[in-house]
Formats: structure tokens, C-alpha cells, sequence
């Protein structure tokens, strides 16, 4: 990002007793636009749909509401990145050092378009996160299980369906769960290090019906639904 200062050059001689005048000036008309670029309202902030819409490499900044705390991906992405989310997409922020932002905050990230295991994200750094003001608690958008696909890929959504298969063993990263409403087969990814209990698949059978909120992401050719908290898996109602 570049800044743009004012060059201001005297048309005459200034009077020597005036130079110090001439410098608060000078200062004044340099300095203050400099700072104004700062902050939330950086000109070259896009929004994630468009950011999404870059080539691999692109540097952008982008600002929304945390979907995903930091981290709580980690055996599925091995980074301690998160989520957030605006009115127009949701995209996931990879971050390899560890950072505290609450859920809902509103923040700021710049970065590199990059990939995990195909999954867009943005690669950061965290001096390149600002904390801004609000703090919002995104809603999931009630989709159907068909519907887990690139069109969502980023977005918190919600789901419910039948099992279809046994629950998948794939620790150490995670567990997996097949769920169907007739508009086609989804898997849901768990994560080990999200904390949910995997005694709690015990009653997980064939043909349960269950409703997940989770991030709609992707791990290479399939796209999953990754819930974040054991709260994000409901038995759901007949």
C-alpha cells in the first residue's frame, strides 16, 4: 500500500524568522493525510467476495466478524488460524503464530491469497490483524446438504439430514460424519482439537437424524461442514 504526501514547495524566499512557521506547516499538510489512511477505513479494503475472486498471490485486505476462533482448527489445518465472515462471504485466515481475538469481533486482515489442501485462505501475519470496534454474532445460513459446495466455501451455514454411513475414525486429525436430506450426500469433519467429545458418537447411528452448524470448508475434491463447539451438533427433531 502506498501513501500519498503532499509536496509543498514555496513560491519565494521565506524570511528565516518564518522557517519554523513554514515546517508545522508542512508537517501539517504531509502527516495528517498519512495518518488518515490508517485504520478501518483503509481505501484498499475489498470486500471477502471479491478478495475471493483473486488469483492465488494477490495481497488484500478484507474486514468481518470472526466466525472461527483462533487456532480451534488446528489438527485439521495445523495452523492456529480463523474464520471470519462479512455480508457478502466468509474465507478462513491462516496465521501460524498464536493470536486472541474473540468470537464475533470485528477485525481487519491483510494478507496473501493462498491455499490449505485447496481451501482458499489468507495467509497473515499478526501485525497485519487490526481488532476494530464491533462485535456482531453471525447467524448460520440454513442450507441443505446438497448445498455444501464452493458456493458456501467460508460461510457458517447449518445443516441437518440423516446419517447416512458409520461415523469415520480419522484421528489424529478428526472424525467424520455423513449426513443426507435428500438433496445429497455432505460429509461434516470434527476436529480433534476442537474439543468435542467423541463419546458423544456413541449414539450417532445410522439412520439418527442430526443438525450441525459448522464452517463450510474444504479438504482437497470434498467439501465438509467443520463444526467449532460441541453446541454445533444437535440430534435434530424426527
Amino acid at each position: 500500500m502506498s501513501h500519498q504526501s503532499v509536496n509543498v514547495s514555496p513560491t519565494r524566499k521565506q524570511p528565516r524568522h518564518h522557517s519554523s512557521v513554514w515546517h508545522l506547516l508542512f508537517l501539517a499538510f504531509v502527516l495528517v493525510p498519512l495518518g488518515s489512511s490508517y485504520g478501518s477505513d483503509q481505501s484498499d479494503t475489498v470486500t471477502i467476495a471479491t478478495a475471493r475472486g483473486f488469483s492465488l498471490g494477490k495481497e488484500v485486505s478484507v474486514r468481518g466478524f470472526i466466525t472461527v476462533p483462533p487456532g480451534l482448527f488446528v489438527s485439521f489445518t495445523g495452523e492456529q488460524g480463523f474464520a471470519i465472515e462479512d455480508s457478502t462471504g466468509g474465507i478462513y485466515v491462516q496465521l501460524e503464530s498464536a493470536i486472541s481475538l474473540q468470537l464475533g469481533k470485528e477485525v481487519r486482515v491483510s494478507g496473501q491469497l493462498a491455499e490449505i489442501a485447496k481451501l482458499a485462505v489468507i495467509s497473515s501475519r499478526i501485525e497485519l490483524i487490526e481488532q476494530l470496534s464491533q462485535q456482531v454474532a453471525v447467524q448460520p445460513a440454513d442450507i441443505t446438504t446438497g448445498a455444501v459446495s464452493a458456493a458456501t466455501e467460508g460461510r457458517l451455514v447449518r445443516i441437518q439430514g440423516t446419517i447416512t454411513r458409520p461415523i469415520g475414525d480419522d484421528r489424529p486429525y478428526g472424525y467424520k460424519i455423513f449426513l443426507d436430506d435428500g438433496s445429497g450426500e455432505t460429509q461434516v469433519f470434527v476436529p480433534v482439537s476442537t474439543g468435542i467429545d467423541s463419546l458423544a458418537f456413541a449414539g450417532l447411528q445410522v439412520g439418527r437424524r442430526l443438525a450441525v452448524i459448522g464452517f463450510s470448508g474444504r479438504f482437497n475434491d470434498t467439501y465438509e461442514l467443520i463444526p467449532r463447539f460441541p453446541s454445533d451438533l444437535a440430534v435434530a427433531s424426527p
